[in-house]
């Protein structure tokens, strides 16, 4: 082999070991590229992340307001019936208070009243001695009457007409006024108790009265919530 042959084959070795080394360099800088992309990637999947946990902490946040919210308009309306509610029981039991006191003023009709009220208590008490309490201003009427009612429940009960002790030293309080509709006071009516005083019978108006609205609430109720639902 001569020189020249020596040289060529030099040449090729040199060529070949700087194409090697350029290929190994650029497998270098597509490997570096790549991790680069590979961090810039998952910096941008944190990035988008965040953004999608700060939004739906953001919408919970909305989303409680709106409840609160809600809860907030509900209870408002619910003290709005409740208030319309109360305001019209008032007018009403004003109102029936009113017929009240004209029924006590009609004396025939509160006589009869009277007596059956007196009828009904010894019906529930089924007590041959009992005590009664009246008005101050009823107890004229009550003793016109009393006998009469002893009567009538003796012959409806089937029995001996009962001892009836009208109390002359506690009245029941009197009628209200204009001026204190809201006091102790009594429309009219009568309390019978047993003589040891462990059965009571309050046959007043007013107690009536009481009895008739809380029957009636419920019915009251039904037609504001359903008007508030129109």
């Amino acid at each position: 082999m001569n020189d020249l042959d020596v040289s060529k084959q030099i040449q090729q070795m040199v060529r070949f070991i700087r194409q090697e080394a350029e290929e190994k360099a650029n497998e270098i800088s597509v490997s570096a590229e790549e991790e680069f992309n590979i961090e810039k990637l998952q910096l941008v999947e944190a990035e988008k992340k965040k953004i999608r946990q700060d939004y739906e902490k953001k919408e919970k946040q909305a989303d409680v307001r709106k409840k609160i919210d809600y809860s907030m308009q509900l209870n408002a309306s619910r003290i709005k019936v409740l208030q319309a509610q109360d305001d019209i029981v008032n007018a009403m039991k004003d109102q029936a208070a009113k017929d009240l006191l004209n029924v006590s003023a009609d004396e025939d009709a509160y006589k009869q009243l009277l007596k059956d009220l007196i009828v009904q208590c010894l019906l529930r008490l089924k007590e041959p001695s009992v005590l009664l309490r009246c008005r101050e201003e009823d107890l004229g009427l009550v003793e016109s009457i009393l006998e009469d009612a002893k009567e009538e429940y003796a012959g409806k009960a089937n029995v001996h007409a009962p001892e009836v002790a009208v109390d002359t030293t506690i009245f029941l309080p009197p009628p209200p006024t204009s001026s204190d509709s809201h006091g102790l006071h009594c429309s009219g009516g009568v309390v019978l108790a047993s003589r040891d005083g462990k059965i009571v019978c309050e046959n007043t108006l007013d107690a009536r009265l009481d009895v008739a609205f809380r029957m009636k609430l419920p019915v009251i109720r039904r037609s504001l919530f359903g008007q508030v639902a129109a």
